[in-house]
């Protein structure tokens, strides 16, 4: 298990180092739908690093700070929760109506040193950085990684009232508890509903960045099924003084939506600081 960690910290660390339009790997998080209902309303929710996008073909994705906040702002604790070799997985039970926010965070920190004169490199924590980099170390260069994945699903309770149909729109709007930012690295927040998506929606987001709107930021947006076609189909778009971007979805499909940003204490220096986010959202036929 030591191992897998290890291989998996090294993996998102490759990742987090290359720019999202060129990113070889992605994380994404997948529910096994977007809008449900009923007294069991609940969500089996897949997670994995993979090359194809939406498609188990490279590593299961550790979730070691997994959140799931409730429309009231609560957590609520994961179900079943396993892992295999290509994907991890989990049950949410969504027991309120509204909007769910599911969350995996993971912070990890690169170090480049000067041991005797020898080059080494160490990856870890930061609070095990300072135990296991030795005090006589030269050259010391430090690079903070934060990478945040995550979803939305929602529980439709007005779909089980009489002349209203599962799915309605009205019935799946962001809670300003359930969206409240975590303010640690980049994050999303929906300024429109972010579940029960058809082709030909419009759906806004604004990006923090330590809980502050991050302006002029590069988002990409992949639609899945890459697999099975030679053009990614790719949407580029950039933040705007606010944060904020809005995108027209063109066709039905799980889209992925990423963004990342690096921060550097001067011109020419390594970056000190690497952040990336993502996001899936499911867009069905009108």
């Amino acid at each position: 298990m030591k191992t897998f960690h290890r291989s998996m910290l090294a993996l998102l660390a490759v990742a987090a180092l290359l720019p999202l339009s060129a990113q070889a790997h992605r994380t994404w998080l997948v529910p096994s739908a977007t809008v449900v209902s009923g007294r069991e309303a609940a969500v089996t929710v897949d997670a994995a690093v993979s090359e194809d996008l939406f498609e188990y073909d490279t590593n299961a994705l550790v979730l070691d700070k997994l959140s799931i906040v409730a429309p009231d702002g609560s957590l609520v604790a994961p179900e079943n929760l396993a892992a295999a070799r290509r994907r991890s997985s989990f049950d949410v039970k969504l027991a309120q109506p509204g909007t769910y926010r599911i969350v995996n965070f993971s912070e990890s920190v690169f170090a480049n040193y000067k041991l005797n004169g020898e080059q080494k490199r160490w990856r870890g924590t930061a609070d095990a950085m300072a135990k296991e980099i030795p005090a006589d170390a030269t050259e010391l260069q430090v690079t903070r990684m934060q990478s945040r994945v995550e979803t939305w699903v929602s529980n439709d309770a007005k779909g089980e009232k009489a002349g209203e149909k599962a799915g309605d729109k009205t019935a799946a709007k962001p809670a300003d508890k359930a969206f409240a930012p975590q303010g640690a690295g980049l994050e999303f927040v929906p300024l429109t509903a972010p579940t029960d998506l058809s082709a030909g929606d419009s759906s806004s987001f604004r990006v923090l960045l330590d809980g502050k709107p991050a302006a002029n930021l590069d988002v990409t947006i992949l639609r899945g099924g890459n697999r099975y076609r030679y053009k990614l189909g790719e949407i580029a778009l950039k933040t705007d003084a606010q944060g904020q971007f809005s995108v027209k979805w063109p066709e039905a499909g799980r889209y992925w939506i990423g963004v990342s940003h690096s921060v550097r204490a001067a011109e020419g220096t390594p970056p000190t600081r690497r952040m990336n986010a993502s996001a899936t959202v499911e867009v069905l036929p009108q």
